[in-house]
């Protein structure tokens, strides 16, 4: 019960990260600061390892409360 409810808490505060991220690329593209590859590599980068350390997690923190425990 506690590796869901850890694991929830921690995906919402990576899915608003990623989300502020993708905000402040979409803010640099308008100002062309960066160039539209750029601004498309960077967002699905960010997506993508979003999407990775928020299902990895539940595997570590399952670890460290078996380790704790």
């Amino acid at each position: 019960m506690e590796v869901i409810l850890t694991s929830v808490c921690s995906a919402i505060i990576i899915l608003i990260t990623v989300y502020y991220m993708l905000k402040a690329f979409k803010i640099a593209y308008k100002r062309n600061e960066i160039s539209l590859q750029k601004f498309i590599v960077f967002s699905t980068s960010s997506i993508i390892t979003g999407v990775i350390v928020a299902s990895v997690l539940p595997f570590g923190y399952q670890k460290i409360y078996i380790l704790f425990n």
